[in-house]
């Protein structure tokens, strides 16, 4: 197992893990009605704060929102940790669906590398004067799941003594216009695993949780398992028998008994498919009874970054015994019914489930354990 050493999240609602747990704790959402970018309509999404975020992170015009984003998240997650983010023995993973796509709506000619996955990546990891190459993993709306995954098998094969991963992702006419044309957006605020759900919402997200191996007492929150399976079902529809992320659950919570898992985190993007594709595999699995929630009525689906920011504010609700209300939820769908939280609720169970899914058949799901009394960083 690798143990969680700190974190952070910057979106709609906050530039803290704190900022932004107590305002999901609250019911809060960073969703707004958005009319911009060129855009033929107008759209319902979770915007970081640029003003805010310039100023916070003091200077550096040389850089991308997104990256000026996933720098202040990482220098804030490792603040009062004692790792040295350039450090030989310190290994970056970079997450993002688009990372700096934006750069295609400006002048062909002055196009340069940035808009390359790898470049963001680097120009984070180098700010740090970390010497590694930075891993870059884009696994569609997976891939800080599978970010976590690439950390957790790194160090446990000794090839690093930390991993930090950082999710990253802002939104672009590129992105919502996508989005739109797949008619998977909602006019209003999104209402996942809700009977009259009507679609998704997108958001922007900066997010990092650091990692190192367990030591014998460890306490705080681990990392236990992490599976990934693809069903290779549709280029952007979900399995209808929920197969891929049926054998993710089951590959992560092998000899884990339902009812000792506090609750599940779903993907719940509050799309008709994905919702039902997740209600359908977390029963093939029996996990129906344990509470389930998302968190996308509050950020909005961050894409890249959904995996870390909604595992640094799950792993943080179990480290203060907590299952959060799944926001916008009120009438179950009648066929595959759910656990699903209504109200925020004490918990003394030790595991939680982060699930994910995402386009081309791609599925995660990632254990989380509470171990001791430590509340980590």
């Amino acid at each position: 197992m690798i143990a969680w050493v700190g974190d952070n999240v910057i979106s709609s609602l906050g530039f803290t893990t704190d900022e932004n747990y107590r305002a999901v704790l609250a019911g809060q959402s960073g969703a707004r009605l958005h009319d911009g970018m060129g855009l033929p309509e107008p759209f319902m999404a979770s915007l970081i704060d640029r003003e805010r975020l310039n100023d916070e992170f003091g200077g550096g015009d040389g850089y991308t929102p997104l990256e000026k984003a996933a720098i202040l998240s990482v220098t804030r997650a490792a603040a009062g940790t004692g790792v040295d983010l350039s450090g030989e023995r310190v290994l970056f993973f970079f997450s993002s669906t688009k990372g700096n796509v934006f750069l295609l709506d400006g002048d062909p000619a002055t196009l340069d590398d940035r808009v390359y996955l790898w470049r963001p990546a680097a120009l984070v990891s180098r700010h740090f004067n970390n010497p590694n190459d930075p891993v870059v993993i884009s696994n569609a709306c997976i891939s800080g799941a599978s970010a976590q995954v690439a950390a957790r098998r790194a160090l446990e094969a000794g090839a690093c003594d930390h991993a930090v991963v950082v999710g990253a992702e802002m939104l672009s006419r590129f992105i919502i216009s996508g989005f739109q044309s797949l008619k998977a957006l909602s006019p209003e605020p999104c209402r996942p695993f809700d009977a009259a759900r009507a679609g998704l919402n997108l958001g922007e997200a900066a997010a990092t949780v650091i990692y190192k191996r367990a030591g014998e007492g460890e306490a705080g929150i681990l990392l236990a398992r992490g599976a990934v399976r693809n069903d290779a079902n549709h280029i952007s529809g979900p399995s209808r028998t929920g197969e891929g992320s049926f054998l993710a659950l089951e590959a992560a919570l092998d000899g884990i008994s339902p009812d000792d898992v506090a609750f599940i985190n779903a993907h719940g993007t509050a799309t008709p498919y994905n919702d039902r594709m997740e209600a359908i595999a977390l029963t093939r699995a029996g996990l129906a009874a344990v509470p389930v929630n998302s968190l996308k009525a509050h950020f909005g689906h961050t894409l890249g970054a959904a995996g870390v920011v909604e595992s640094v504010i799950s792993a943080r609700a179990l480290r203060e015994g907590t299952i959060l209300a799944s926001k916008g939820y009120r009438e179950q769908e009648p066929e595959y019914p759910l656990n699903v939280a209504t109200r925020v609720a004490p918990t003394g169970k030790r595991y939680f489930v982060k699930m994910l899914s995402g386009f081309g058949g791609c599925n995660a799901a990632l254990l989380y354990k509470k171990v001791g009394h430590g509340t980590g960083h």
